[in-house]
């Protein structure tokens, strides 16, 4: 598979060194083969271990599901978000749903392009990353705004509002956050590597490249080349980041993961893993709480498989989003559905 615009093959060699530890423990599923027709060329007790990584601790599971999934009637469905009323937005086939509780679609807004990623301000404006640039459409639908490219090689793979309405766009394909205010004027650059600042620069093998925005007004970014969350003032200074490659619960295996984030009302971090399906929360400032859904939960029956090189993580991927009561949706972008998490009961 060839890389996205921008995604540059330096990366690639960066994310391998980042992650060999990780690659060592995993050099069991670097063959994995879904289709069988190949064959891993592994032994039975390789395979037998990452069945083992797909098993997670039933007591560390907080959430279930809550049963049938909404219809997005996308064919390709590609990201969600929740507004201020709780109603989803999710994005796909040049077009945007809007869709209740319930699983009533209440209205669409066309899009000329295809959305890859999507955020909702507090008054209802809609902000679309649409290949290298952001469209902002108001709560009528109708398109307000196209902000240029924020470079020439630019992926737009993420949108976070903050409290204040300042909008931040992570560029997977300059490797860097652009702080925007409302109107769509840049403010300033997050991420760029300066060992003055002691910024470490993103590492971006593939085009997954998230980030949210709590409520103190620092936005968390995955550094998904380095398997963790950073985070950083608004000004762009690196104050401290959580994560790293680890096959256990609380670690982040594969080449580049978590692939997508998203905050609970209370700002602890939902991450999102492909490969080995598994969504997690996390405090905002790092520590571990417990699990949304692993894969027997997200993909029943499905092979089990962890990308270990980017090209294995291209495309697909889960999306998250939690709306003002903690209820966490879940959208599956291979049946084009979402999915409902609860807390269980106590």
């Amino acid at each position: 598979m060839r890389l996205r615009s921008g995604i540059q093959r330096v990366d690639l060699l960066l994310g391998g060194v980042i992650v060999v530890g990780t690659l060592i423990v995993l050099v069991s599923i670097v063959l994995h083969d879904a289709t069988g027709r190949r064959g891993s060329g592994l032994s039975g007790e390789f395979a037998y271990d990452v069945e083992k990584l797909a098993k997670i601790d039933p007591g560390l599971i907080l959430y279930e599901g809550t049963g049938e999934a909404i219809e997005t009637g996308l064919a390709t469905a590609r990201a969600i978000a929740i507004d201020a009323a709780d109603n989803i937005y999710v994005a796909g086939d040049r077009v945007i749903r809007v869709i209740d509780t319930s699983g009533r679609v209440q209205r669409s807004v066309d899009v000329p392009g295809s959305a890859g990623c999507l955020a909702v301000g507090s008054d209802g404006t809609i902000y679309a990353g649409v290949g290298d640039h952001v469209e902002v459409y108001g709560g009528d639908g109708a398109l307000a705004a196209i902000w240029p490219a924020s470079g020439e090689s630019a992926v737009v793979t993420s949108i976070a509002v903050s409290r204040e309405g300042e909008v931040y766009v992570a560029d997977a394909g300059n490797r860097i956050v652009i702080r925007y205010d409302a109107e769509g004027r840049e403010l300033n650059r997050i991420g760029k590597k300066d060992a003055e600042r002691n910024v470490p620069g993103f590492i971006v093998p593939s085009p997954h490249f998230d980030v949210v925005v709590p409520r103190d007004g620092m936005p968390r970014v995955v550094n998904p080349g380095r398997l963790r969350i950073e985070t950083y003032t608004a000004e762009g200074d690196f104050e401290f980041s959580w994560g790293g490659p680890g096959v256990n619960i609380e670690g982040f295996c594969g080449c580049c993961n978590p692939v997508n984030i998203a905050l609970l009302p209370n700002d602890d971090v939902i991450t999102v893993e492909k490969g080995l399906n598994r969504i997690k929360v996390y405090a905002h400032t790092g520590e571990f709480k417990g699990v949304v859904a692993g894969p027997e939960q997200l993909a029943p029956g499905k092979a089990v498989k962890i990308c270990v090189v980017p090209e294995q993580c291209q495309s697909g991927g889960l999306d998250a989003a939690a709306d003002s009561a903690g209820r966490i949706y879940v959208l599956d972008t291979a049946a084009n559905v979402i999915r409902r998490f609860v807390l269980k009961d106590k």
